[in-house]
């Protein structure tokens, strides 16, 4: 988590290049992709307590 951390404000707090929106941009689809795949991955999958 710190890690994470320390990347979000390295990103964000970098005002010196001129590709700033783009790195945002990036960021929030790189997120999204995170959060999507795990999730299109177990789809029809029966996740229930009774798998584990």
């Amino acid at each position: 988590m710190t890690a994470l951390a320390q990347a979000f404000s390295r990103v964000f707090l970098s005002t010196s290049d001129q590709f700033d929106d783009l790195k945002t941009i990036a960021l929030f689809c790189g997120a999204g992709l995170l959060v999507s795949l795990p999730l299109m991955l177990t789809y029809g999958v029966d996740l229930s307590p009774g798998f584990f």
